[in-house]
């Protein structure tokens, strides 16, 4: 798979906005080296027709179908004319929603998308995106209290798309940058309602990232916002505000922003868990 005459071509088919089979996809081709592959989004298949129109699109660049479909005759329209082309084909949430259904002595409903509908937690989220893009790099620090999570550390420890990804997760994030010379204002060390958490990253990574950041910029990369000792020292002076005020840090030299994101929302459930065993 690392030509083009051989490249895999992936056809998500979907009757909702195939957010879903984009995961799933991702997730199962990070488990092969080199693969290479083109994937093809069809959402909001929701009659005959238009998976009509799809499926001659997809008979020009035969490949992989993986679908999610919940109505019958559309889904079954997919799988025979799958099967006439000679087409693999797989509906990656059917083990799930039969094993769910088992146990629930339920049948499974047939309206799709039910998982994008604008319910309560649909509007905490959109607060909470709304909450962190006006606080971000120590901005509206008159109403941190508000926020689920606050995010420290030095410049370019993944603050701002770390707390993005958790606000698409629903938490109110902030963030906030470690400046040994403006050090934080006091209000981020008497929070009680959010998880303050420190972000920190090792030197040389940091020196790297900053140093493309400029170049990015058009920059001159020779400055002090580089210099690698400056670096060990903003780091140094981080970690120790932390540990002064017990501040919980994750390290995101080799982390991905999921994995860090993922790592925060360990600390915020915890956190929950031991609140909720307090008598």
């Amino acid at each position: 798979m690392t030509t083009a005459s051989t490249r895999l071509h992936l056809h998500l088919v979907s009757d909702s906005t195939g957010e879903t089979l984009e995961i799933i996809a991702k997730a199962g081709l990070a488990r092969f080296e080199g693969a290479e592959s083109v994937k093809h989004f069809w959402p909001l298949v929701r009659s005959e027709g238009h998976l009509d129109r799809v499926i001659a699109e997809i008979a020009q660049r035969p490949g992989l179908v993986i679908y999610t479909l919940v109505d019958g005759k559309v889904r079954d329209r997919l799988q025979s004319r799958c099967a006439a082309l000679g087409l693999p084909m797989v509906s990656p949430l059917d083990p799930t929603i039969q094993a769910l259904s088992d146990l629930l002595g339920q049948t499974a409903t047939t309206r799709p998308g039910r998982q994008h509908i604008m319910d309560a937690a649909y509007f905490r989220r959109v607060d909470a995106i709304n909450y962190t893009m006006v606080h971000d790099d120590g901005a509206g620090s008159d109403d941190w209290e508000e926020a689920d999570i606050v995010l420290a550390g030095v410049s370019r420890t993944s603050k701002t798309p770390t707390s993005i990804y958790l606000a698409n997760r629903g938490y109110k994030t902030a963030n906030i940058p470690i400046v040994p010379q403006s050090p934080p204002p006091a209000i981020l060390f008497k929070l009680k309602a959010p998880l303050v958490v420190g972000l920190t990253t090792a030197a040389e990574r940091l020196m790297m990232v900053r140093r493309n950041r400029l170049l990015s910029l058009g920059q001159a990369p020779e400055t002090d916002y580089v210099d690698i000792e400056r670096i060990e020292a903003e780091v140094a002076y981080a970690r120790r505000l932390f540990a002064d005020h017990d501040i919980p840090v994750i390290d995101v030299t080799r982390r991905s922003i999921e994995e860090t994101a993922a790592a925060i929302i360990n600390l915020v459930q915890a956190r929950e868990t031991r609140e909720s065993a307090q008598p």
